[in-house]
């Protein structure tokens, strides 16, 4: 038997256009190719990819860093830029008639483009809700018109989607499935070239340019600060492409008297396995700390344009920005914004967290329990609803 029970000579290939902005995107997207594929082995997709999704057999039409765009004012600069983009891809996906379009993350792009496709007679699938539950809820009306499914990756985000009618699955997170629930400090140690019982911290300024940017210099003057504290304390610091790693070792170049600072390409689960405690920039990042199960800091800063048109519209309506303490709903880990990102105010609040054995035992009890709520075997749940949805409107599948 195949997918949802059907008999294998049912099954048809299946054809995904996907688009999916930088790179926590393209670990997505890549685990749910691989799921979809295991169940329709003829899989075919094509769109916005990194080097994850292309190397799980997705054709790229562009590359999924052209979207790595955050903050209101940044996207602003980028505009023309992203219009001819997304017009771009509605003209091929209009010409490839795909059984399904998924977009991921990067809702600002991805739900104008399903609003067009959906139009067209496209099913279209949004996987990652946008924060609407946060800030500008009234993008809930968007969302109903621009996606037949959103695929949840939190277990609160179906709740708000009930209450505006707007088909929703929590699938949980993958990297909650990827990371395990018991991690080998000292062998991902050895494997980083970082042997000894000197506490290890782990500097991760973000995936995107303009994070690294505003993040890399106040990271290594926390650095600065902690090695000043403690002169054996060792550093590493997974950059998520060539041109962040250039970018922060430029920064590290720049700051006197900054510590050896281990850069790695990549290998960020890694070297969380590896660390006692991070100093993480907002998103995904701070996610992959506590599913390690690490002490952190968690540092947002955005630019002063961005800061000022959110605070001027009332555009947000939670009290936190990290996902650890949006998942707990209180504050379990410190949160660091715009002024208050300054070396020595992160190097405080990071030793304040690790200084504490009786509050690091309760943090990591808290992340243990978050983690498991999460590990729900996130791609293959997804690729399911996108069978799913898919089989709603074509008796092939």
């Amino acid at each position: 038997m195949s997918v949802a029970g059907l008999p294998q000579a049912a099954a048809a290939p299946l054809r995904v256009a996907i688009v999916a902005g930088e790179h926590s995107g393209d670990t997505l997207g890549a685990a749910l190719i691989t799921a979809l594929r295991e169940r329709l082995p003829g899989l075919s997709c094509f769109g916005v990819a990194g080097p994850k999704m292309i190397a799980a057999g997705c054709e790229p039409y562009a590359a999924s860093e052209d979207l790595a765009v955050m903050g209101l004012a940044e996207v602003l600069a980028h505009l023309p830029r992203l219009l001819r983009l997304r017009g771009e891809l509605v003209r091929r996906f209009l010409a490839a008639r795909p059984d399904v379009f998924v977009g991921i993350d990067s809702p600002e792009f991805n739900l104008r483009l399903a609003r067009r496709l959906k139009s067209a007679g496209i099913r279209t699938v949004q996987y990652v809700s946008p924060q609407v539950w946060a800030w500008r809820e009234g993008r809930a009306r968007t969302i109903s018109a621009s996606c037949d499914l959103v695929l949840c990756l939190l277990p609160f985000e179906t709740d708000f989607y009930a209450r505006h009618q707007v088909r929703a699955v929590f699938v949980g997170h993958p990297l909650a499935d990827e990371i395990p629930l018991a991690i080998d400090r000292e062998a991902a140690r050895r494997e980083l070239g970082l042997g000894g019982a000197a506490p290890v911290v782990a500097l991760l300024p973000g995936s995107r340019m303009s994070e690294v940017t505003r993040l890399g210099a106040p990271f290594v003057a926390a650095a600065v600060h902690l090695a000043t504290r403690h002169p054996d304390w060792r550093f590493v610091a997974p950059m998520a492409s060539v041109a962040t790693r250039e970018a922060f070792e430029k920064e590290i170049v720049q700051v006197p008297g900054a510590p050896a600072i281990h850069v790695l390409l990549g290998q960020a689960q890694r070297a969380l396995a590896a660390c006692d405690g991070a100093i993480v920039a907002s998103g995904t990042a701070t996610l992959e700390t506590l599913l390690s199960g690490r002490p952190m800091v968690a540092a947002y800063k955005a630019s002063p344009l961005t800061v000022f048109l959110v605070k001027a519209l009332a555009l947000v309506k939670v009290k936190y920005f990290s996902q650890p303490n949006l998942l707990a709903g209180r504050a379990l880990v410190p949160e660091l914004f715009q002024q208050q990102v300054t070396g020595p105010a992160l190097a405080e609040a990071l030793l304040r967290e690790m200084g504490d054995p009786a509050h690091v035992r309760e943090l990591l009890e808290q992340f243990e329990a978050i983690h498991r709520a999460l590990r729900r075997g996130g791609a293959a749940l997804a690729a399911e609803a996108v069978i799913g949805c898919v089989r709603g409107s074509d008796a092939r599948l």
